[in-house]
């Protein structure tokens, strides 16, 4: 303080102090004259009122910045798999719980201690037995996965913060400096006014109060949003990474300067892919019990015999597709199966095969109530495809077959009203199809009857294919996960390649180096 004053020049503060008198005489006179005709409780009552219309107008205005800047916040990918939710409720969690005055902004350390903080949880999320999970993230994806948040972060700030472009780090700094400076000489200042004119010292410190809260407030909300969101940015690409959505080699294209910038390339190398991903047809694959009617089931969904049927017990020894087009529904490849029950069902191959499905088809012939079998080979796809983490499980529909052989075995009168309770044949097939529901563990929505025999096809290009419509979006997302699965490992097995080849130059040229 002794240095400060030291500063300042004598006849300044002097004449400083003869041109702040007359304001501080009028604001003294006009107290006195309040106080003299009675009115000073009036001025402090309007005061008052006024103050806290002004606090209430900051908060509504704070609560409106917040708004804004929560509409910015990173939202979660509806296309990740499953276990990408229960991470993300994880990093949501860390957002939250984050506190402005532990992270200050001035001091650059945070960038990284926070970074790891997040990759850490989702990390942990993906290797809970691992003793260190993050070490379980390469050094590439690590600092792909920052470089990427921050991009994200910078473009946010520049948009939407003013002066964002303008203020260097530097300036914050410094003005930070004389601020603490300003602020000794103005508690200085406090000391001297409270004894001088108390009355006005009293209401001096309740403005500054006011001011300092709605600044505060201010300044907390924008640090509060912009960790969040450092946090919520970091999360998602690791998350993107971790379910391998996002292959490492999109941050490897490299351009001339001829050539569009580096986001434009990015841009234009995910749109290629997404428009190849979207060429790619759906996998279709149908599964069920031998003589059940899998080909009959294909057959019926092309309209012409494309199947062998009721020829041998089981006559596919191999998985074969054939190509199915219909209006309104993607492009997809449908394979046909052996039986579960048969000897040439394997199940290594059959769960590849489902791992590697949009949609499943069980065929479940309705006049047999032995389904153990089925059950066991359901319940171990399922448990191959609870395993794979980084891809959702294809849906699975159930095409109750033979329906007409239920009771009274010699009626055949389609269409059946289900919910008639006065229809024997109906009340039949609609018990069927829920103990097909029940012995499979499928939804009852999920399961629907259907005759596959020739010249007596009913319920498929209705009511399956209405099912099979309603399923689509969701083998999409399916597709679009096997689909990144795939590029990631061509583009992991690349990008080995590359690593071989300039690896070995580097050892080629060695010698040559250590001779200059």
């Amino acid at each position: 303080m002794k240095t400060l004053l030291n500063r300042v020049d004598p006849l300044q503060f002097v004449a400083l102090a003869l041109l702040g008198l007359p304001t501080l005489a009028l604001f003294g006179f006009g107290m006195l004259w309040l106080w003299q005709t009675d009115h000073l409780v009036t001025w402090l009552i309007v005061m008052v009122v006024c103050g806290g219309l002004a606090y209430g107008l900051q908060i509504w205005s704070a609560q409106r910045r917040r708004k804004l800047l929560n509409e910015l916040f990173t939202e979660p990918n509806p296309d990740w798999p499953p276990r990408a939710a229960d991470v993300w409720q994880e990093v949501e969690a860390l957002a939250d719980s984050c506190d402005p005055q532990d992270w200050p902004l001035d001091h650059t350390d945070w960038i990284i201690e926070l970074g790891k903080r997040t990759l850490h949880t989702v990390s942990r999320c993906y290797f809970p037995d691992a003793e260190r999970p993050l070490l379980e993230l390469t050094v590439p994806h690590t600092l792909l996965i920052i470089e990427q948040a921050s991009r994200d972060l910078r473009r946010d700030v520049t948009e939407n913060i003013p002066f964002s472009d303008r203020l260097t780090l530097g300036d914050l700094i410094r003005a930070k400096r004389w601020k603490t400076k300003a602020e000794k000489a103005y508690n200085v200042y406090r000391a001297g006014r409270i004894v001088a004119n108390p009355v006005n010292a009293l209401f001096g410190e309740f403005w500054r109060l006011f001011r300092e809260r709605s600044f505060t407030l201010a300044r907390s909300e924008f640090q509060r949003w912009f960790l969040r969101a450092y946090i919520r940015k970091v999360g998602y690409y690791a998350i993107d990474l971790y379910s391998r959505r996002q292959p490492l080699a999109f941050a490897d294209l490299q351009t001339p300067a001829a050539t569009p910038p580096l986001t434009s390339a990015l841009d234009l190398e995910r749109a290629r892919q997404a428009e190849n991903k979207l060429a790619e047809p759906l996998h279709i694959l149908v599964l069920g019990r031998t003589n059940a009617g899998k080909s009959s089931l294909i057959n019926a969904l092309y309209g012409k015999l494309i199947a062998a049927t009721d020829i041998l017990p089981d006559t596919t020894y191999e998985l074969s597709p054939a190509l199915l087009q219909r209006d309104g529904f993607t492009q997809a490849l449908i394979y046909d199966s052996p039986g579960c029950d048969s000897g040439f069902y394997d199940d290594h191959q059959m769960q590849t095969a489902a791992l590697e499905a949009d949609l499943i088809l069980w065929v479940t012939p309705a006049n047999r109530p032995d389904r153990q079998i089925e059950r066991r080979t359901l319940d171990a796809l399922r448990t191959a495809q609870s395993a794979c983490l980084n891809r959702r499980p294809p849906p699975l529909l159930v095409a109750v077959s033979h329906i007409d052989l239920l009771r009274p075995a010699n009626e055949w009168q389609p269409p059946y009203d289900l919910t008639d309770q006065l229809n024997v044949k109906a009340t039949n097939i609609r018990a069927a199809v829920a103990a097909v529901a029940a012995d499979l563990s499928v939804p009852v929505t999920q399961v629907i009857p259907v005759c596959l025999k020739e010249e007596k096809v009913y319920n498929v290009k209705d009511a399956f294919w209405a099912a099979m419509l309603a399923e689509q979006d969701t083998a999409l997302r399916v597709r679009l996960l096997r689909c990144l699965d795939a590029d990631k490992r061509t583009s992991d097995w690349a990008l080995l390649r590359r690593q071989l080849r300039n690896a070995g130059r580097f050892l080629w040229e060695l010698p040559d180096k250590i001779k200059e």
